[in-house]
Parts: structure tokens; sequence; C-alpha cells
């Protein structure tokens, strides 16, 4: 949140470059995250328009979010807060209604059988048993 509010400051007063780097990248990687979470419905989403939306190279985005993220991807990122939400949705009571595949589309993956591959992977079950599981009383951990 320092870095955060130091990087705003600096933008305000004109005066960038007397933030250090290394608080400059924590910034913009935080408003990156902050962007994919406003965004993750969105199947378009992807680096290159997250790094023009910030107006920076696909290849600086890669670098500052793995710096930033230990190592984890711009579109692991992704897929991973897809997943969890897909999964606490598919958990919801209030949710149950609602397909497996419009959960899946709610939150940017359209492909059902694309959705059901990353979830089992993620998971160890497919989305339909972890909604069971959980509706049921079951762990679903």
């Amino acid at each position: 949140m320092v870095d955060l509010v130091a990087a705003w400051l600096a933008t305000e007063l004109d005066a960038q470059g007397a933030v250090p780097e290394d608080t400059r990248r924590r910034a913009l990687a935080e408003e990156i995250r902050a962007f994919i979470g406003r965004n993750l419905h969105d199947c378009s989403l992807s680096p290159s328009m997250i790094a023009a939306a910030h107006h920076i190279s696909v290849s600086y985005l890669h670098r500052v979010f793995t710096q930033q993220s230990e190592g984890e991807t711009v579109a692991a990122w992704i897929r991973s807060r897809r997943l969890e939400n897909a999964r606490r949705d598919l958990a919801d009571p209030a949710l149950h209604g609602m397909p497996i595949h419009a959960v899946a589309a709610r939150w940017g993956i359209h492909r059902a059988s694309d959705f059901s591959r990353a979830f089992q992977a993620a998971y160890g079950l497919s989305p339909s048993e972890h909604r069971q599981q959980t509706l049921t009383g079951g762990t679903g951990e």
C-alpha cells in the first residue's frame, strides 16, 4: 500500500524519478493485479491487452509481473484467479441453478472443455463433483 501511495504522489507531483525503481515496479504490479481482477470476466483478457492498458511492452509486463509474483506468469495468474472464482461460485448455494458452463463463462472461460480440464488439473475433481460435494456437505477441498 505504501508503494502505491508513493507512486501516486510521485505522479501527482510530477516526480516519478524520485521514486525508487523497485517501488515503481511493485506499484505497477499491484495496478496490473487490480486491472486483471476487474477484467477477469473478459475472455479476451491477455498479456497484450494488459500491457496496452498500462502503456508498457508485453516483455516489460512479463518481467515486472514475474519479479513481483515469485515467478508466476501473467497468464498463470489470470487462470488461477478465474478458477478460484469459479470454484467459489460452484460452492455457492445461491448459484446452484446456474449451469456449470455459465459459471465458467462468467469468469472468462467460454469453452466448457477447457474449464473442465483446467479445474480437474487444479483441484483434482471435476466442476460438477466439486459442486456436488460442497452443496451436500462434503469438504470440497
